[in-house]
């Protein structure tokens, strides 16, 4: 399995003007073992679909990067640091798994 580091995915989805914030997580995958998700926080106004926020990831980085899940949220869990919150994404993520 190939790493994917969030960082680099959620640097790369703020360029995106319809999107506030993001936060990346692994998704379990039963062939590639984990996938990469993304949470979208849309700007006011936006109604950025999943599939657009994939192409545009897709477009710009290698296959094993692409964002394979997309879930849209109204805010991002972090710590006052500005720390993402992970763990409680992985959670909701795989909640109903």
């Amino acid at each position: 399995m190939l790493q994917v580091p969030p960082a680099e995915l959620e640097a790369l989805l703020l360029t995106h003007p319809a999107i506030l914030d993001a936060a990346v997580i692994p998704y379990p995958d039963k062939e590639a073992g984990q996938v990469p998700m993304a949470y979208v926080v849309r700007n006011v106004g936006s109604n950025l679909s999943g599939s657009q926020v994939m192409d545009f990831v897709a477009e710009q980085v290698a296959p094993y990067k692409r964002i394979r899940k997309v879930a849209f949220i109204f805010s991002i869990p972090k710590n006052p640091f500005g720390k993402i919150f992970r763990k409680d994404l992985i959670k909701l993520a795989t909640f109903k798994l």
